[in-house]
């Protein structure tokens, strides 16, 4: 896989002084779940750990990582703005 970029990027708030980060591709919404994400890994957050790993193997679209991205930011309290 190529590594496309989202759509839309997906903005988060992380980090102890709530810094925004925009998350624009796979690789990127990867490596923010595995080492920096807040708080509690629940089941939305191995969804979209999931997703990610079957979209870099192209068995999903890089639009269900972004979905599943966003719901477990949502989920988490760190979605920014949508």
């Amino acid at each position: 896989m190529q590594n496309p970029k989202f759509t839309r990027p997906v903005t988060v708030r992380a980090g102890t002084q709530d810094l925004e980060t925009v998350i624009t591709d796979v690789y990127e919404c990867s490596s923010f779940l595995l080492r920096k994400w807040p708080g509690k890994r629940g089941p939305s957050h191995r969804a979209a750990l999931q997703a990610c790993h079957d979209a870099s193997a192209d068995r999903k679209p890089i639009s269900s990582v972004r979905r599943a991205f966003a719901l477990a930011a949502r989920e988490a309290g760190i979605l920014v703005g949508q």
